[in-house]
């Protein structure tokens, strides 16, 4: 069977991902979350360098990018290990999420992070699908990161340039979009539909960070994903 390798989100943790990896696994011989180093600001490039390092070396696998990792798994699949054979995107994009803000990357160097307070952050990343057991999990892994490390990962998102990466995908690919995304604005997926035309999009009621609110529904359409890929 086929593998499932997932890139977390901003924090980069490998904590958030337990209930979805539950949900998904029987579509799977193995699920595995790739962490990045807590304490180190590194860019995509760099990032890249480490994931591909991970990857599985023989065994056919599915490459999971989640919101900040997407331009890492497009970066990965324009330019893929032969045994590479699907690429899911979870709430990310191709370009800057905040494209009025990109201008303004080097300034996340001055973002509160510590101080942002959990309810507006839960506003934005979980809205009605908030409780507190999310709530916690959200805390405690951004809480493992330096503050130093989530805003050069901020900017780097910020500064986010994979339309090129994409035009070079040829592997199956599924967008799975969130309808009520309060982080990213639908745009993000259009551009991602129209870089990639053979790119399959998948709606799914839920808010940014989708496969932690919502992992059966998400485990669903990956599943079927990889069933159409002979998983």
């Amino acid at each position: 069977m086929t593998a499932l390798v997932v890139l977390p989100g901003l924090d980069g943790t490998a904590t958030l991902h337990s209930a979805f990896a539950d949900a998904v696994g029987t579509a799977f011989d193995s699920v595995a979350v790739i962490s990045y180093p807590p304490d180190q600001p590194l860019d995509y490039t760099v990032l890249e360098g480490l994931v591909r390092a991970a990857l599985p070396s023989v065994a056919p696998f599915v490459l999971l990018g989640e919101s900040f990792s997407g331009p890492i798994a497009l970066s990965i699949a324009a330019n893929p290990p032969s045994n590479l054979v699907g690429v899911v995107l979870s709430t990310t994009f191709i370009e800057s999420p905040a494209p009025l803000f990109s201008p303004f990357a080097s300034f996340t160097r001055l973002a509160p992070v510590r101080v942002l307070p959990l309810p507006l952050l839960s506003w934005w990343l979980l809205g009605r699908w908030a409780t507190p057991q999310l709530e916690a999990a959200l805390q405690s892994a951004l809480l493992t990161v330096t503050p130093a490390v989530l805003r050069f990962r901020a900017a780097t998102a910020l500064r986010a340039r994979a339309l090129a990466s994409c035009r070079s995908v040829s592997v199956p690919v599924l967008y799975l979009r969130a309808t009520n995304d309060r982080l990213l604005s639908r745009r993000a997926g259009r551009q991602i539909a129209l870089a990639i035309p053979h790119c399959t999009t998948a709606d799914i009621a839920g808010p940014h960070l989708l496969l932690q609110a919502v992992p059966q529904a998400c485990a669903c359409a990956v599943s079927e994903f990889a069933t159409r890929l002979g998983c």
